[in-house]
């Protein structure tokens, strides 16, 4: 079978791989539907996230179950199905208290000895566990919606949670990637008064509004501070949502900010000298977030967009096939592509 590897930066490839099969009783093998590029994927992508040569690549997927191991019980061979971005086994303490990304037997796909989800088959360790199915008669152009709650709606959630965003709060979303649009979208859903999206590109500016956005800040840095200082009557926002990673969103962060608010952050950490632990202190800021557990917040947020409540569909812009994958790397990197799906 053909599946994305990469062999440096930005070499990526499409090669001929070992088909996916099941090893263990509780796997299943997931022909892959739609996958799709991660910002987090790009860090590997620059030569930032170091991967040995050849290293299978992609987070990301939905398909249908084609082979099932002999003690899967929830899913069976036709089942549409979810993939969030790690696997786990849903037993394990861990995965008892919601943390599935700690689970002992659980794993993240692309790592070592595993298959990535960019590719036209995936094999499923521990698929109890892991997989969420879809409802037989949901609609196909749903699709998108559903990929996206493999990863970026549930990492947008959790930069909400983790920020104690709740009905009548003022939000602040640092960066305007897939993820902080969710993290909009996801604002909203918790039932916040007032959302400020901060970024300078437009068709993300359209995104954040059709999500719930109130307001769009398009300065950076000192001039963003200021801005949201003074459109909060001097106080900032009682919830900032840091969904980059950076430095300098660190600092925004930690700028924009009320005293006594918190930070939910879901930015992989890079270029950071440590967090200012005294201005914390000093100014009662809480901090929440880290890697969203997306198994654990699946079935909720299928359920809504299942209903209608919410769809994060739009946040893609740009279909390839397996094929194209590297030109829908180079078009996220070049930033003319908000994210890609990829149809193998």
């Amino acid at each position: 079978m053909r599946a994305t590897t990469i062999y440096g930066t930005r070499d990526i490839r499409v090669e001929e791989v070992p088909d996916a099969a099941v090893q263990e009783a509780t796997d299943v093998v997931v022909r892959v539907e739609l996958a799709c590029i991660c910002g987090s994927d790009l860090w590997a992508y620059r030569g930032v996230a170091k991967r040995e040569e050849g290293q299978r690549i992609g987070h990301e997927f939905l398909g249908i179950v084609e082979e099932v191991g002999g003690d899967v019980k929830s899913v069976q061979v036709g089942d549409r199905v979810i993939a969030p971005f790690v696997w786990s086994d849903g037993t394990c303490a861990y995965c008892a208290a919601g943390l599935q990304t700690s689970c002992r037997n659980g794993g993240f796909w692309g790592s070592k000895g595993s298959d990535g989800g960019q590719g036209e088959a995936v094999r499923v360790p521990q698929a109890d566990g892991t997989l969420v199915r879809v409802p037989a008669d949901a609609p196909a152009e749903l699709l998108p919606a559903f990929l996206s709650l493999s990863d970026v709606m549930g990492t947008g959630h959790h930069a909400a949670v983790g920020a104690g965003v709740g009905p009548g709060a003022t939000v602040a979303v640092v960066g305007d990637g897939a993820v902080g649009l969710c993290g909009v979208l996801a604002a909203k859903r918790l039932g916040a008064e007032r959302i400020i999206a901060m970024g300078r590109h437009d068709d993300r500016a359209k995104i954040a509004q059709l999500f719930g956005a109130t307001d769009q800040v398009a300065e950076r840095g000192e001039a963003a501070v200021e801005r949201i200082k003074e459109m909060t009557g001097g106080l900032g926002a009682s919830a900032v949502l840091e969904c980059v990673g950076t430095e300098q969103s660190w600092e925004t962060a930690m700028g924009i900010v009320r005293d006594g608010g918190r930070i939910g952050y879901v930015g992989v950490p890079h270029e950071m000298p440590g967090l200012p632990l005294g201005k914390l202190f000093g100014r009662n800021i809480a901090i929440g977030g880290g890697v969203a557990p997306a198994r654990a917040y699946l079935p909720e947020l299928l359920a809504d967009v299942l209903a209608g409540r919410i769809d994060p569909g739009p946040v893609f812009d740009r279909t390839v096939s397996l094929a194209d994958v590297a030109q829908g790397y180079q078009a996220m990197d070049e930033r003319t592509a908000l994210k890609v799906i990829v149809k193998p």
